[in-house]
Parts: C-alpha cells; sequence; structure tokens
C-alpha cells in the first residue's frame, strides 16, 4: 500500500521556508511562513545563500559521507507534491505551492502544446523539442523579481551550459545568473557574491541526484557524491563572510526499486489514456480506477488528490493540467508507462518520508 502524508503548506514545507526568508529580507511574503519552531531556525543575516543540494533527502543525512551536513541539520520539511525536481525548482523560485505556480509533475501535460511535455528538457516524451516560451509559465512576479523590487539583489550560481536553457528561463526570469564549471569555481563564486550585503545567493548541486538515479544509494558512485555536497556545505561554511546565513535544503529525497519491483503498464491500457507524472505518482488523463487492480498502486481521483499540490488560489491552468486521478505506486514499487526510462535504479515523486522529507541545514551569519 502506498504512504499517503500530504505536505504540510501550512508551516512545514519548503514553500513555507522561501517565504521565511523571503519576509527575513523584504518584510513580505506569499504564503504562509514556517511554524514558529521552524521558523527559528532561520537566523538574522545581511545576506542569504540558499544551497540547493538535489536529491539529498533529509534520510540520506545518516550517510557517514554527510557529517558535516548532519552536524548542521536543524529541522525537517516537506518537499512539494509530487517530490521532484522541477516542482520543488518551481516552488523556489516563485515562493508558490504547485497549486498555484501551476508547473504540477516531471512529465506535464500542457494543453496549450497538445502534448505531454518532459519539463527538464522541455521536449515531448519521444524527444521532440517543443516550442514555447519557458519564461511566461511561471506566474509573475515570481520571487526574484519580487526581491529586485524591495531592493535585494537575487544572484543564482549555477552550471555555465545551463545558461539559456528552456528550464533556466522558467525558473530565474528576473534573476542574475552567474555560470561556473568547477566545485571550486561555485564555491569562489559563492563565497566572492556574498560580501556584498542585501542579497540572496542561491546555488545548486546535482551530484547527489545523478548518483542516486543511475546507481543506487548503495555503492562507491553514491558516497562520492555525497562526500560532494558535504565538501560544498563544508568549505561554504568556512568562507562566506561575517553577516552571512548559509540555508542548506533540498528538492526530494530518494528510494531506490529494483528491476523486480519495476512494472510496465501494458501496451494495450494506453489506449484512450495519457500518462504523465512519474513512476511513482502516476498522472492518468482517463480511466484510471481499472487499471489499480492489476497494479501496485492505489487509484486516487484528482479530487481527492488535488490537496496534494497545495491550498489555492488554484494557477488558472490547474484544472487543465492536472489528470483525472493519480495511480499512486505502493511504497516499494515504481510503474513505467511506454515511454518511461526504466534504466534507473533511485526514483521518487511520492509521499513517503524518504522522498517527502528533506533537511533544513543552517549556519548562522557569524
Amino acid at each position: 500500500m502506498p504512504t499517503i502524508t500530504p505536505p504540510d503548506y501550512e508551516g512545514g514545507s519548503l514553500v513555507n521556508l522561501v517565504a521565511e526568508l523571503e519576509h527575513a529580507v523584504t518584510g513580505a511574503h506569499v504564503a504562509p511562513r514556517l511554524h514558529p519552531a521552524l521558523a527559528d531556525l532561520v537566523p538574522e543575516a545581511d545576506t542569504y545563500v540558499v544551497v540547493l543540494f538535489d536529491g539529498l533527502g533529509a534520510g540520506q543525512l545518516d550517510h557517514p559521507a554527510a557529517a558535516s551536513m548532519r552536524e548542521a541539520t536543524r529541522g525537517v520539511i516537506d518537499a512539494p507534491f509530487p517530490s521532484t525536481t522541477t516542482v520543488s525548482l518551481a516552488t523556489i523560485a516563485t515562493g508558490l505551492p504547485p497549486s498555484r505556480h501551476g508547473l504540477l509533475g516531471y512529465q506535464l501535460w500542457m494543453p496549450e502544446v497538445g502534448e505531454v511535455v518532459n519539463t527538464i528538457k522541455w521536449t515531448t516524451l519521444w524527444g521532440d523539442p517543443v516550442e514555447y516560451d519557458t519564461t511566461r509559465l511561471l506566474p509573475a512576479p515570481n520571487l526574484w523579481e519580487r526581491l529586485a523590487a524591495a531592493g535585494i539583489e537575487p544572484i543564482a550560481v549555477q552550471p555555465a551550459n545551463f545558461e539559456g536553457s528552456a528550464l533556466t528561463n522558467a525558473l530565474y526570469r528576473g534573476c542574475r545568473f552567474e555560470g561556473i564549471r568547477t566545485l571550486a569555481e561555485q564555491v569562489d563564486a559563492t563565497v566572492a557574491l556574498a560580501a556584498v550585503p542585501g542579497r540572496v545567493i542561491y546555488t545548486y548541486l546535482a551530484s547527489v541526484d545523478f548518483a542516486a538515479h543511475v546507481h543506487g544509494q548503495g555503492g562507491e558512485p553514491y558516497a562520492e557524491a555525497v562526500a560532494v555536497a558535504d565538501w560544498l556545505w563544508a568549505r561554504l561554511t568556512e568562507r562566506v563572510p561575517a553577516g552571512v546565513a548559509l540555508v542548506g535544503t533540498a528538492d526530494h529525497g530518494h528510494r531506490d526499486f529494483p528491476r523486480e519491483r519495476q512494472f510496465r503498464i501494458p501496451k494495450a491500457a494506453h489506449a484512450g489514456r495519457t500518462f504523465y507524472g512519474d513512476g511513482r505518482a502516476m498522472f492518468v488523463r482517463g480511466d484510471g480506477a481499472s487499471l489499480a487492480a492489476d497494479l501496485p498502486a492505489e487509484w486516487v481521483p484528482v479530487a481527492n488528490a488535488a490537496p496534494w499540490w497545495g491550498p489555492g488560489p488554484a494557477h488558472p491552468a490547474f484544472g487543465d493540467r492536472a489528470p483525472d486521478g493519480v495511480l499512486l505506486a505502493d511504497d516499494d514499487a515504481l510503474l513505467l508507462h511506454r515511454f518511461s526510462d526504466d534504466r534507473m535504479i533511485g526514483n521518487h515523486g511520492a509521499l513517503t518520508e524518504a522522498e517527502r522529507r528533506v533537511p533544513v541545514v543552517v549556519r548562522a551569519a557569524g
């Protein structure tokens, strides 16, 4: 059976952490702030550096290679639903839950283009490019635009090859982009930029997510990736100037699914249905209820699943992009439609603690 524990959008989730940080620098916020006990974790500072560790759930900090981050972890919050990268990054970029920012899943049905879109690559599920101006995907003003209007300079320190991509254009409208090519450059750029008061600097590390997807959480490649994340945190902790607070978190966690726990939806079942979302929370346009009996999953009609994306007012496209329901996979199972990538061991997207719970890692302003 699947775990169904919706994110706590009223004060215990990623959207509330963003609200708390926005309030700290501008005095305003567009979503509820953190619950008081969590809010106390966010220190006062002249400048904030926010570090996003892709795929590093709170439970994964038990790894021996994560000592520095584990020691600095002060709390645990929920990623939004579904617990996947583009959904969470859109929440950070807007300060809104998915219900309000409209990016509802990694694979997203977009009636305006008539296709399911891979929201990382901005292609169809079979790889054709999608013509869409992603700068208008997310609501305005976004977080970066609100910060700039309040006199706070937002800066994204990101891999240089991300610059100009469709996803970058969607997420960082109104944000200064600083491209980096190595971990050393990431540390140097972040530290140098943080020396100026009145900034929010957002920096991103993908290594844990990649290793967990490809190799799973056992073995050396994953251990090396966690060690890289811990090294980055430790170096930033040592080098950021006085008056700068470091706040680290993640977009989701991971679970491993060996081949025998991966279940492909029969080819015949695709007739008259559209599948999207991801393998842990498979969205279905059409009749999904009749499929659940033959799959390790529970069918949840959209009326019941809608609160998982968060409270209203809903994005104008929510109703058109949302599925008729969700095939929520059992906790130990992964669902695959005909275009799914079956090479990945690590996956995420559902509501289990391993996937949903992410850390709040803090170094207070010195």
